[in-house]
């Protein structure tokens, strides 16, 4: 017990030891090191690091092996956005950065904190580059939506952005999870903005490959 006591990661507070957390491995594609960049913390001078460095990458694995390699496995390369962030860094972005609050954040951006049901998680922001094109072209994000809500079993929850189709995705310890979609772009289906699904909605269940056939056809030319 001892011995696993020392052995513990802890907080980076050198150089040498944050190259160490940046080089964990989290699944065959990702690296932490690539889920570590803020530009808050860039530009606000606050360190993003975690402080609960093996909770934060347990999180990470599971976000990454559950969620965004079967992407990228599918769909092609993914440009990772954001993801973790601080409770530091996301305290500085309420209010300033369109961060919510860090107790919302916990098991989300946060990856190194639990919920308050004890459960973990974690949310990176990504691009998914093939998507780009027919966005542009169609500007129907709910294409990839409704394809990673049919296909990608481990995701928790997305909200998407008007730019490149942006969005954040979330994996979360509890299998019964509420998933949900949200978007801050206008749904050209509907010419709302909102929620896509919810667990309260009609459209929870069922195939929805109406709405990305043609996304899925583009891609295989």
């Amino acid at each position: 017990m001892m011995d696993e006591m020392n052995n513990a990661m802890r907080k980076p507070e050198t150089v040498k030891a944050l190259e160490e957390l940046g080089r964990v491995q989290l699944s065959k594609s990702f690296f932490m090191r690539e889920f570590l960049y803020s530009e808050i913390s860039q530009i606000e001078g606050i360190p993003n690091i975690p402080d609960d460095p093996e909770l934060a990458i347990a999180a990470g694995k599971n976000l990454c092996e559950n969620v965004l390699e079967p992407l990228q496995d599918a769909l092609g390369r993914i440009s990772i956005r954001s993801a973790y962030r601080s409770c530091e860094v996301n305290a500085k972005g309420v209010g300033r950065y369109n961060c919510a609050s860090n107790e919302s954040n916990y098991a989300a951006h946060i990856w190194d904190r639990r919920d308050k049901n004890g459960y973990m998680g974690a949310t990176a922001c990504i691009i998914v580059t093939s998507f780009i094109p027919y966005y542009e072209r169609t500007k129907d994000w709910t294409a990839l939506a409704w394809w990673i809500y049919d296909q990608i079993k481990g995701y928790a929850e997305m909200q998407f952005f008007p730019k490149y189709a942006a969005f954040n995705i979330r994996w979360h310890e509890d299998p019964n999870y509420p998933k949900s979609i949200y978007s801050y772009v206008e749904n050209p289906h509907t010419k709302s903005r909102g929620y896509l699904t919810n667990k309260n909605m009609d459209n929870f269940t069922g195939s929805h490959a109406e709405f990305y056939q043609d996304f899925i056809r583009d891609l295989k030319k």
